[in-house]
C-alpha cells in the first residue's frame, strides 16, 4: 500500500505543526490548511485518504466543510473538538465523522486514531470476500454494502460495524467487544459514540427498508437482524 495522505484542517499553527510532525513520523503525507474554505480546495486537489477537522474553525467550521465534502466524497473524517463542546462531537458523527479525539490531545493517540481508521478503508482495495444476509450484502474490506444490490453510502466505521456483526450473525456481540473489533483493544471510546455510529447506520439501513438490520438485546449486546429474510 502507497504512503497514506492525510489533510489537516485547523486555524491554530501550532497544532498544523505538531500534526505535520507527528503523522510525517508515522509515515504519513501530510497536507495542512488554515480554514476550512482552504481545506475544501485541498480536498479536492490533493485527494487525500483521511481528513483530520477541527470543528471550531472561523467562517466554514469544521461541520459545514464536512457537510461540504460529504456532497460528492466518502472521505474518512476524523474530528478535533473542544473537551467539554459534547453536543459537537456527537453532531459530528452523526453528520458523517469517523472518530474524533478532544483537544489538548494526545498526539499518539490522534495517529493510533488515524492508523485504525486508515486500517479500515485501506486494507484491501479489492473486494476479497463478500458477507450476505437476507437483502444485505457487504464486500469486506470493499467500502461497499448493497441493498437488493443497490449501494447503501455508509463511513467506513458504520460499515466496519457491519462486517464485524455479518461476519458472525448468530453471536451477541456485547459492547466493549464491538468497540475492541471495531477501534483495536486499549483504544477509549466512548459508548455514546458507539450510540451514535449505530443509530446512523440504522437510519441510513431504515431508509432503504431495512428497518431489521441490528437487534439489541437489552442487557446483552448487539446482533444482525433477519435484513428483510422471509423467515
Amino acid at each position: 500500500m502507497s504512503e497514506a495522505t492525510v489533510l489537516v484542517v485547523d486555524d491554530d499553527p501550532q497544532i498544523r505543526d505538531v500534526l505535520n510532525v507527528a503523522l510525517g513520523r508515522a509515515g504519513y503525507r501530510v497536507v495542512t490548511a488554515r480554514d476550512g474554505a482552504e481545506g475544501l480546495n485541498k480536498s479536492e486537489a490533493a485527494r487525500p485518504d483521511l481528513a483530520v477537522l477541527d470543528i471550531g474553525l472561523p467562517e466554514m467550521d469544521g461541520l459545514e466543510l464536512c457537510r461540504a465534502i460529504r456532497r460528492d466524497s466518502d472521505l474518512p473524517i476524523l474530528f478535533l473538538t473542544a473537551r467539554d463542546d459534547e453536543v459537537d462531537r456527537i453532531l459530528g458523527l452523526e453528520m458523517g465523522g469517523d472518530d474524533y479525539v478532544t483537544k489538548p490531545f494526545s498526539p499518539r493517540e490522534l495517529v493510533a486514531r488515524v492508523r485504525a481508521i486508515l486500517k479500515r478503508t485501506q486494507a484491501n482495495t479489492t473486494p476479497t470476500k463478500v458477507l450476505t444476509r437476507g437483502r444485505l450484502s457487504v464486500a469486506v474490506d470493499g467500502h461497499d454494502a448493497r441493498v437488493d444490490g443497490m449501494p447503501v453510502a455508509l463511513t467506513s466505521t458504520e460499515l466496519s460495524i457491519l462486517e464485524k456483526l455479518m461476519a458472525r450473525p448468530s453471536q451477541v456481540f456485547s459492547r466493549p467487544a464491538l468497540v475492541d473489533a471495531i477501534w483495536g483493544p486499549g483504544m477509549m471510546v466512548s459508548d455514546r459514540t458507539l450510540d451514535s455510529h449505530l443509530r446512523n447506520l440504522r437510519a441510513k439501513l431504515s431508509e432503504v427498508g431495512l428497518d431489521d438490520a441490528i437487534e439489541t438485546l437489552h442487557g446483552v449486546g448487539l446482533r444482525m437482524g433477519p435484513c428483510g429474510a422471509k423467515t
